[in-house]
């Protein structure tokens, strides 16, 4: 599937690009080769091989969750440098 300037010029303007005729002849070829790369993977015959989302054996390494005893509001705002009744008092940020 060769690609046309005039298709990367599109694209180009989609993106708001400005492309000088240089940039166009190079992203023309570095786009062809790439193309024709892709070209090369699909023809290689994947039919006996079952896809997969991961190819090493992956385990959760996290522990279990449990629940234990937190810290009361009282002993949260203690240190507190400034505070509103319940609640941490903060510079305004702008």
């Amino acid at each position: 599937m060769p690609i046309s300037k005039d298709d990367i010029l599109k694209i180009a303007a989609l993106a708001k690009l400005e492309l000088n005729p240089e940039e166009l002849e190079s992203l023309h070829h570095d786009l062809t080769k790439i193309i024709s790369y892709i070209d090369q993977i699909r023809q290689v015959d994947t039919s006996g091989i079952v896809p997969q989302s991961q190819f090493i054996k992956a385990e959760n390494v996290f522990r279990d969750d449990i629940v234990k005893p937190s810290l009361t509001k009282e002993q949260a705002l203690s240190n507190a440098p400034d505070k509103d009744d319940d609640y941490f008092r903060v510079p305004r940020v702008l």
